[in-house]
């Protein structure tokens, strides 16, 4: 079964302010709408590649979702991601048979601000190295802005990759050859790939990519060695445990990588590359 990068989730305290400042640094952004029986709104920031930005914030308290939990406990930043696949309840069946904790097929869905009902259905993690799986019930176009939509003056066109904060590579990559369906690493398939793990020189840092499409998710975690990148990745897996921690955008805009200001983007880490 084939999966694509979905979306990101950035979990802000006041969503009108987040979307001002994504606007600052030359986002389109679209007004997505509330979540019936939920406390939440969002916001949406969508690129040419399908995949988007979830601005998400809480009209009132939602003790009961994960996210409000989180973003309560460590403030604005990236929450977690999601993956749509082939078919949503097929998927999630064979995730199970092959031994991986999901809740799901769960039923979800947002009002649009013109009053258009969007539905999905979702395959929830248990343990949150992974992404969660999002599949559409109603047209995907309903859910995800086309057209100008995606056209952002800073020359954003997708998400090239999602860098995850994990405590160990090898128990997380058998979760996503489970998730997947991949047996054994290596390049498997041009759609959706694994490396095996390998050791990042003078970073201190062990790493794995998976492969989906266009975009790589690499899996992190510190060797323990007394590095920069090694100190601030224990520190991230001490305080907020397993998951993602930074992105980076395609862009057609110039030819030098560079990191957006982490206020304006609301402590998400996001690097924009060539």
């Amino acid at each position: 079964m084939k999966f694509r990068l979905d979306h990101l989730v950035i979990a802000v305290a006041d969503l009108a302010k987040a979307v001002e400042d994504y606007r600052a640094l030359g986002f389109s952004v679209q007004i997505g709408g509330r979540h019936p029986g939920r406390t939440s709104h969002n916001a949406l920031v969508a690129f040419e590649d399908g995949a988007y930005l979830e601005l998400i914030a809480w009209q009132e308290p939602g003790p009961a979702e994960r996210w409000y939990n989180e973003h309560a406990k460590h403030g604005d930043g990236l929450m977690d991601y999601a993956l749509v696949p082939e078919d949503t309840a097929r998927a999630i069946d064979a995730a199970k048979a092959r031994g991986l904790a999901l809740d799901g097929p769960l039923d979800g869905g947002r009002v649009r601000p013109d009053g258009t009902p969007v539905k999905w259905q979702t395959g929830r993690q248990a343990t949150f190295d992974l992404p969660f799986l999002c599949g559409d019930l109603t047209p995907r176009e309903l859910r995800v802005p086309a057209g100008e939509a995606r056209r952002h003056a800073n020359g954003a066109l997708g998400v090239a990759s999602v860098a995850v904060a994990v405590r160990d590579i090898g128990v997380s990559l058998s979760r996503y050859r489970a998730l997947l369906g991949i047996e054994g690493t290596g390049r498997e398939g041009v759609a959706t790939s694994m490396e095996s793990p390998a050791a990042l020189p003078g970073e201190g840092l062990r790493i794995a990519v998976v492969g989906l499409g266009q975009t790589a998710i690499i899996l992190m975690t510190p060797t323990g060695d007394d590095t920069a990148a090694a100190r601030a990745l224990e520190e991230r897996l001490a305080t907020r445990g397993e998951g993602p921690c930074a992105m980076a955008l395609r862009t057609s805009a110039g030819p030098a990588a560079h990191v957006l200001d982490r206020g304006l983007a609301h402590e998400a880490a996001i690097e924009m590359v060539p």
